[in-house]
Formats: structure tokens, C-alpha cells, sequence
């Protein structure tokens, strides 16, 4: 062959060389299914699946190998590794000797590059053409891949007994800790089982696993004098776990680790396995204490709220209880959360200026568009200062707050929120107030988190390494510091179980909710550095009078407490301070307003500069009476002197004499003192029926009149009101009574005149229908 012609073919072969170079690579380990590990925050294996092929089989970086661990290996399996080129002919050579020239026992050969071909590519190396294309293939990844993913590769793929494959895997199975963890005996005892799998299988050691690991040892001790004296130590079996006794802990955290997380990963979850065994163990007896009234699951979520991390989470009182459905996750299922929502409701009313803590709100009968909305005891208790309302979950005073809310309001945040299957407006209406959308536990911790956050809202972390969220403010942080504020004045629930801590002063920002029909009880509780979520109720949806927040879910709560104060010291460190845009003001204790001259007491209450309500007291006036007749006189003089009464709307003086508490109400005008000055003070009337957009309808069929009631609430100076459709005068009511009025087809103007002559109207539409 020619010069030239040597030359083009040395020309093609390098080509050729560096075109096969030039083509990318897949992963050795591209293909395969991998086990997924998920440890606690401090390393504690809570579980490791199988792979889809039904292995024990991770994958670890070169990396994160123990030194030791890659050493003994390869004096064990390979000591040349790094020197030949796939093959070892010195070895070849040896093994061909002893098994088929000597008639000696039989001898591998095999490189570990070899091994890793015969496994990587499922191949039958015990014939000799079997052995001639193992070689080929190894020689093959020699040129394909570096040394070190080559070591990689058979660290993680090679057999270590049974159904378990890889270093990585082993450990956990084994030893129950990551690699990065062993002792010198567990390396040692990894390296020598991949050689002999079954004979050397660590949870049935019958002495063969000791020997080859104490031959490996005496062969380590040349290059480690170091360690001679630990050979006695190694003599002895090491105590091992067997793979069906891995744990299964923390089930329904971990799937939601699993569903996240990348298949051939260990993941570090925040969990603490300390607080999660805590928080089994109070759910699992607090559902065997209260069984006889029907109470059979609950769940409960712990979360730090400075990072939002979860610390523990149950997802049901027994995860392999069917008859409770346990493998259902109590703290993504989506329920209703009945008051749990009021905060939310208070905060945006601080922020937008429609109250500040200490306003009044009326706790009494009212309509909303045809919403009649009751309180949970059927009771009404008149005028309740909002933060009182809200502690007392009172309903009417939310609901009218949710009415005045500017949008986008409750249901906003909650979109906001990222609360998902969330329906339109007009779906819900003023009910959302009391909790008819429907969340599951995550969201409202979030939420909850959030008011402890300032306001910002943050997604809940479940990994260590998760990248934080800057999160989206749904509220000022001097509303939601007022929100935690008046929740920390919430009594606790009597309970049974007491801790030496129940009496500590660590302050508990907390809110039940107890869904319609009885079928969900709620509390959510901030606490130091942890929001604290308790339900107790039946995935079903199964209906029990039991399941009333304050009663089912708080106490259940407060055990969570005061066990987590008694064991994390962060719980009495951590406290909140007022943020800069809080101020503390002095308001009258009755009316919520800014004292006047004749307020008698004056409370202090959280105030945002230039955004709380800014009203003056209007409930206590001073009025001049007329000592020989006892009414009302038009001015000073003669026996007339000044006196402070208390002026309360119509609607909250009939609770108050309903509820037999005598209220010093003002006496009569005289009738000489004109219309003028009487109209120029006071509140004028507000009509409650008709209500504002409600269509009243007529029976066609029906021969006895039909009538709509007309009622006004009014100030505490009126005796009587007056009632005009359309202009003209159709009866008088005295003050808190209605007038039935005969309706008619047709729309109108409805006012109502008090006999001080202020005045309220509204349009109403009568419908005839069949």
C-alpha cells in the first residue's frame, strides 16, 4: 500500500476518532429507574421506594462516596482500575490458567470496567464467547467514559443482595444511614459483597460475609496501619436491617415529598421526625379519648411560619385504617373552614379604614340582599367591639364587614392566595364569610402564616434545598399584626390534658371554624414560631354535633402547644412586635370613638395612622332637661341643666331590654322646641326593610292581602316613624316595631321620616308572580 494511501487512511481513522469523540455521550445510568429516598431535616431516613424494575437502587455523585469506601473497593475488586484499558491481560491470563489449564477453581478475570459492562448491558459472561464480548463492551466504555464515571457507574449499579443495587441504596437498606456516614466496618463490608451477592447477603450472614471482610481488612491494614486494632471489632457480625424492615414513617408527608421530587435522589425534607412522632402520638390518643362522641380521625399540620417549613404533618389519625379512609390526606383535602375565613375578613377591614380593633360593630338582626345570616348560638348581643367579634366569632358583625368590603375582598385574597377550585362571587356571596368556599389545611396555613409573615404570603416548603419564594402581600403588616393581636386575647378551651406549660405566658394567636351541618371542626393557632392546624372530622363528609371547633379541634390544638413549648425553646423566644405603623390610641370603651367630653371610660386599642376611622363618640350626648317636667328641653334656662345619656339605635336598645340590661336612654322633647333644632343633631333612620336590591313577589292566587314589612332602625331620640311610598303616607310605626304595608305590583320609593324629621329612602320592586 502506498505511502499516500496510508496517509488517507490514517486521515479517516482519526475522523473517524474524532467524530465519535464529538458525539454526545448518554449517562451510563440513562434508562433506568431509580428508588427515591426521603430523609427527615437531620438525615433520618423516613423512606426509600422501589424502582419500577422492583429495586433498591439510588443514585449517588462520585462525589458524595466515601474515599474510603471507593479504596476498598477497588483493592478488592480491582486494583489496576485506574492503569488498563478495560481489560487487565495479566488477569485474562490468570483466570484462563487456573480453569482451564490447572483445572483449578474458576476465576473471573473480570475488570471492573467488565463488570460494569456485564451489568450496565445484561450480559451472559460465563461462556467464552459470552466473556470475549464482556470484553469488548468494557473496552468499549473505556473509550467512552472517563475513570471516574466509570467508577460511578458500578458503585451505583452493582449488587449488594436481594433486590438492592448501588452503595447508595445498601447503606440506607443495611445500615440505615446515608453513604457519606459509614463506619470502616460497613465500607468494608459493601466492598466485598458485590464479588459474591447471595453467599454474602448482610441480612442472612452465615459467616461468609465476616471472613471475606476480615481478608479485606488484613489487606487494608497494609496502607492503613492505623486501624490494625480494630480487627477484633470486625471479627464480630455487624448488626444489620433487613429491606423489609425499612421504615414507612410520616406517610403522607412523604408523598408529598415523593410527588416532587426527582426518581434516583435522596431528598432531605424539613420534617423533624422528633415533632412529627410528637404530633402521631397526641392525634392518635386524642381520637382514642374521644371516640364516644363519634370522633374516629383528625389531622394536623405543624409549620415553622419564618421559613415555612413543615415540621410535622398527619394526614389522618391511622394511615392503614380503611374504615377511616387513613390513606387520605387530611392536610390537602378540601373542606370548608367555617370561621377559620373571619380573620382574613378583619384584616382587609383595617387595611381599606373600615374599622380599627376597638369599633363598634352591631351584633343584631340583620338582611343582606335576602341573607339572613344567624350567630352559632342564635343569639344576638347588640354592640361588640370588632376585635370582640371577631375572638367571639361572632357572624352578622363578618358578614356586614365582608358587605362594606371594597373589592376584590374576601374571596380576592383568597384567589390571591392561590386557593385553588375557587368559584365565582356570585356562587358564594355574603356566606363566604362563614366559610362556605371550600381549602384545605396547606392553604389556610399559608394564610395563617401569612398574617405572622406581615402580610406576605409564602407557599409551604417540604424541602430543605427548595428554593424560597419572595411570596405575593395580601395584607398590610399593621393589619395582620392587629388580626394576631386581637386572636391573642382569645380564652383558651378547657381541656383535659394540663402540662406544666398550659400556664405559661407565651401568648397563642388562635381561631376555630366549625363548617355547616357539623361535618368539619377547625383550629389554627400561631404560636412562637409555628402555625398550629388541627381538623377533626370524617372524609366522608359525615355530619356529628361533636364537630364544633371550639370543642373538638381546640383542645386537640392546645395539646400540640403546650407539648411543643415544653420541647422547642424557640416557642418562648420568639414573640412579635408591634411594625412601625401601629400606634396605640385611647378610644371610649362603649362606642369605639374618639373620647369625647362625656365618655366615661376609655380603653386602648391598635390604631393605623391615616388609615383606622377617625370618628368621634356619638353614643353618649349631652342634653338639656327640664327639671320640672322630666323632657327634653329646647335650650338652657330656668331648672333646665345639662345631663349625659347614652343614644343607641333602635335595634341594639331592643337587644339590650331583651337581654334586661337597663340602658339610661334620653327622655322625651317637649313639644314647644321646633322641628329645625331637633333634626339638626342626631342619626337619621336606615331602613332594614325593604332591603336594597331584594324583588318582593305578590301570589297571583293567593285572595287575602299580602303585605311587606316596613322597618327602619333609629336613633334612641325617636318615638315614632313615618312612612311614605311614593310620597305619600301609608302609617306610622313606633320606634323598633315595622308597618306591614299592603303591597302592590310596581316599583316604588319607600321613605321613612322620624318624628325629628330625618329621614332615610330606598327603591323597592314588587313582582306579581304565578
Amino acid at each position: 500500500m502506498s505511502r499516500r494511501r496510508w496517509g488517507r487512511l490514517l486521515v479517516a481513522v482519526l475522523g473517524l476518532v474524532a467524530l465519535y469523540a464529538a458525539v454526545p455521550r448518554p449517562p451510563l445510568r440513562e434508562g433506568l429507574g431509580f428508588s427515591q429516598a426521603v430523609f427527615d431535616r437531620e438525615g433520618r431516613l423516613l423512606r426509600l421506594t422501589l424502582s419500577p424494575d422492583e429495586k433498591y437502587r439510588l443514585w449517588v455523585p462520585l462525589e458524595r462516596i466515601p474515599a474510603s469506601l471507593v479504596e476498598a473497593t477497588l483493592l478488592h475488586e480491582d486494583q489496576h482500575f485506574r492503569a488498563h484499558p478495560g481489560v487487565n491481560p495479566v488477569a485474562v491470563g490468570r483466570a484462563i490458567w487456573s480453569t482451564y489449564v490447572a483445572g483449578g477453581r474458576r476465576m473471573g478475570g473480570s475488570t471492573l470496567t467488565m463488570q460494569l459492562a456485564r451489568i450496565r448491558y445484561g450480559l451472559q459472561s460465563r461462556t467464552v464467547g459470552g466473556k470475549l464480548w464482556q470484553m469488548v463492551k468494557a473496552l468499549q466504555l473505556e473509550c467512552t467514559y472517563s475513570k471516574d464515571e466509570l467508577l460511578e457507574a458500578y458503585l451505583n449499579l452493582a449488587p449488594y443482595g436481594r433486590n438492592v443495587e448501588g452503595v447508595g441504596a445498601a447503606s440506607l437498606v443495611y445500615f440505615g444511614r446515608g453513604v457519606e456516614r459509614l463506619s470502616l466496618g460497613e465500607v468494608l463490608t459493601l466492598a466485598v459483597i458485590p464479588q459474591s451477592p447471595a453467599r454474602r447477603d448482610p441480612g442472612r450472614d452465615t459467616g461468609a460475609l465476616t471472613e471475606a471482610r476480615l481478608r479485606l481488612f488484613d489487606r487494608w491494614r497494609v496502607s492503613h496501619p492505623e486501624d490494625a486494632e480494630r480487627r477484633a471489632l470486625l471479627s464480630q457480625p455487624l448488626p444489620v436491617r433487613r429491606p423489609e424492615e425499612l421504615p414507612f414513617l410520616a406517610p403522607h408527608f412523604v408523598e408529598g415529598v415523593l410527588r416532587r421530587g426527582p426518581a434516583g435522589a435522596g431528598v432531605t425534607s424539613t420534617l423533624e421526625l422528633g415533632a412529627q412522632r410528637l404530633v402521631e402520638r397526641h392525634v392518635r390518643q386524642y381520637v382514642e379519648r374521644r371516640r364516644g362522641v363519634g370522633i374516629r380521625n383528625a389531622a394536623a399540620l405543624v409549620v415553622d411560619w419564618r421559613t415555612l417549613e413543615v415540621r410535622a404533618a398527619v394526614g389522618s389519625a391511622d394511615f392503614f385504617d380503611e374504615g377511616i379512609d387513613g390513606q387520605v390526606d387530611g392536610t390537602r383535602a378540601k373542606r370548608s373552614p367555617g370561621s377559620a375565613l373571619k380573620p382574613f375578613i378583619y384584616g382587609l377591614a383595617f387595611d381599606q379604614g373600615l374599622v380599627h380593633p376597638r369599633t363598634m360593630l352591631k351584633d343584631s338582626p340583620l338582611g343582606f340582599r335576602g341573607y339572613d345570616p344567624e350567630n352559632f348560638d342564635g343569639e344576638f348581643v347588640g354592640p361588640v367591639a370588632a376585635e370582640e367579634a371577631l375572638v367571639k366569632s361572632r357572624n352578622v358583625p363578618a358578614v356586614a364587614l365582608a358587605g362594606q368590603l371594597r373589592p376584590p375582598g374576601l374571596l380576592g385574597l383568597l384567589r390571591q392566595a392561590g386557593v385553588t377550585r375557587l368559584r365565582d362571587e356570585s356562587y358564594y356571596g355574603l356566606s363566604l364569610a362563614l366559610g362556605s368556599a371550600e381549602v384545605t389545611m396547606v392553604e389556610l396555613v399559608e394564610l395563617y402564616a401569612m398574617l405572622a409573615n406581615g402580610g406576605v404570603l409564602r407557599p409551604l416548603r417540604l424541602e430543605a434545598e427548595a428554593p424560597r419564594d419572595d411570596g405575593v402581600r395580601l395584607l398590610s403588616a399593621e393589619a395582620s399584626f392587629l388580626v394576631l393581636e386581637a386572636l391573642e386575647k382569645s380564652p383558651r378551651p378547657a381541656q383535659s390534658f394540663r402540662g406544666e406549660l398550659a400556664r405559661d405566658t407565651v401568648p397563642v394567636a388562635w381561631k376555630t371554624g366549625t363548617s355547616t351541618g357539623f361535618r368539619d371542626a377547625w383550629s389554627v393557632g400561631v404560636v412562637g414560631p409555628y402555625v398550629v392546624a388541627v381538623w377533626v372530622g370524617n372524609f366522608d363528609g359525615q355530619s356529628n354535633p361533636a364537630f364544633v371547633g371550639q370543642t373538638a379541634a381546640a383542645p386537640l390544638m392546645f395539646e400540640l402547644v403546650d407539648s411543643l413549648r415544653a420541647r422547642e425553646p424557640d416557642v418562648r423566644r420568639v414573640r412579635r412586635t408591634p411594625p412601625e405603623g401601629v400606634s396605640h390610641v385611647h378610644v371610649c370603651a362603649v362606642s369605639g370613638g374618639i373620647p369625647g367630653p362625656h365618655c366615661p371610660r376609655q380603653v386602648r386599642t391598635g390604631f393605623i395612622p391615616g388609615t383606622s376611622p377617625i370618628r368621634p363618640c356619638d353614643v353618649h350626648r349631652e342634653v338639656w332637661v327640664d327639671a320640672r317636667t322630666g323632657l327634653r328641653a329646647c335650650g338652657p334656662g330656668p331648672f333646665v341643666s345639662a345631663r349625659v345619656y347614652e343614644f343607641w339605635p333602635s335595634d341594639l336598645l331592643r337587644l339590650f331590654q331583651k337581654a334586661g340590661v337597663p340602658r339610661k336612654t334620653p327622655p322625651p322633647e317637649a313639644t314647644d322646641c321646633g322641628l329645625e333644632l331637633s333634626a339638626s343633631g342626631g342619626l337619621p333612620p336606615r331602613i332594614t326593610t325593604p332591603e336594597e336590591g331584594v324583588d318582593y313577589n305578590l301570589r297571583a292566587s293567593s285572595v287575602a292581602p299580602q303585605t311587606v314589612p316596613l322597618s327602619a332602625v333609629t336613633d334612641a331620640d325617636v318615638r315614632r316613624v313615618f312612612w311614605f311610598v311614593d310620597e305619600q303616607l301609608v302609617g306610622t310605626s313606633s320606634r323598633g316595631e315595622s308597618l306591614a304595608w299592603t303591597a302592590r305590583p310596581g316599583t316604588y320609593v319607600v321613605r321613612a321620616v322620624d318624628d325629628r324629621g330625618r329621614s332615610d329612602a330606598r327603591t323597592m320592586r314588587v313582582r306579581l308572580v304565578r
